[in-house]
């Protein structure tokens, strides 16, 4: 099905920058809005546009690019002690009350994006009516553990070549960047070739990785950034939001990633998505919508 077309699109100013948003469908509709956080960090709102089908159920979708990455305020001069937890949260914050629904409002982030949202979550915030967290690690820590065993499965040639260049400090290479390749299809989108708003954000990622190899690292799997030893997993007990979990069977999101959501938020599910790996909103598209907008339907 094709993406629908915004229905606004503007710039919330946020200190002295701005950041980019669409919305589609109508903010004042009974059913309270969902603003969907993007991953990466700095992987631009591109490869998530599929969730403003949502807008088809009568549900307003709110996009935006999170400062650094796309549309937004690009900052490549800064360091690492500006991109931090704590400016994404008042970026979405500011997005909140710039698009007046603060007092009501849903949060469905996907990888990274699921990490900032719970950060938000467990600061229960009162307006959050109920959150999606979509393939997201708990911790990092955990996270760079099960990619170490994901990658332990590729074939040998393949990790011999990451290891060799990641020793080396040569990632930016094409030969790493062809062995980068056969893990993303396993583990990331495992539709090859990538679908074009895919492909939009890698290329917004790479034209601007600022953001991207500040807090991450220069790939999935290849985890050095500041976001190294994050961990939201003491934490989760305070989240008072009604959760849904999503993950792929193949997703580098893996279960054992996934599990402190489950284990520690207070209301919670789990819906895994058996055909996906890192993006069920796009491998599964049509059971995606109808799992999540049931769940959001439940939770107005």
């Amino acid at each position: 099905m094709a993406i629908p077309e915004a229905t606004t699109q503007g710039l919330a100013p946020f200190r002295d920058w701005r950041t980019w948003y669409r919305v589609t469908g109508d903010l004042k509709a009974d059913k309270a809005p969902l603003v969907v956080l993007h991953g990466g960090p700095g992987a631009a709102h591109d490869y998530t546009l599929r969730m403003a089908r949502l807008a088809e159920q009568d549900r307003a979708v709110v996009h935006y690019d999170q400062l650094g990455v796309g549309l937004s305020t690009h900052l490549p001069e800064r360091g690492a002690d500006f991109w931090t937890v704590e400016l994404f949260l008042a970026e979405l914050d500011n997005l909140l009350d710039h698009l007046g629904i603060a007092g009501r409002y849903h949060l469905l982030g996907q990888s990274w994006g699921g990490m900032l949202a719970a950060e938000h979550a467990v600061l229960r915030p009162t307006g959050l009516k109920g959150l999606v967290i979509a393939d997201s690690p708990a911790s990092m820590g955990l996270w760079r553990e099960e990619c170490d065993r994901l990658r332990a499965e590729l074939p040998p040639e393949v990790e011999r070549t990451l290891r060799e260049h990641e020793a080396a400090g040569t990632t930016g290479s094409a030969e790493y960047r062809a062995a980068e390749k056969v893990f993303n299809a396993r583990h990331v989108c495992m539709i090859v070739p990538n679908p074009p708003e895919v492909l939009a954000s890698d290329a917004k990622t790479n034209e601007d990785p600022t953001v991207y190899h500040t807090m991450n690292g220069p790939t999935e799997f290849h985890v050095v950034g500041t976001l190294r030893d994050w961990s939201v997993v003491d934490r989760l007990h305070r989240v008072t939001a009604p959760t849904l979990l999503v993950s792929g069977r193949h997703d580098e999101a893996t279960p054992r990633t996934v599990q402190p959501f489950a284990d520690h938020i207070p209301d919670v599910r789990w819906q895994i998505f058996e055909h996906s790996s890192h993006m069920p909103h796009i491998e599964e598209e049509e059971l995606f919508l109808k799992v999540v907008g049931s769940f959001l339907d439940s939770t107005d």
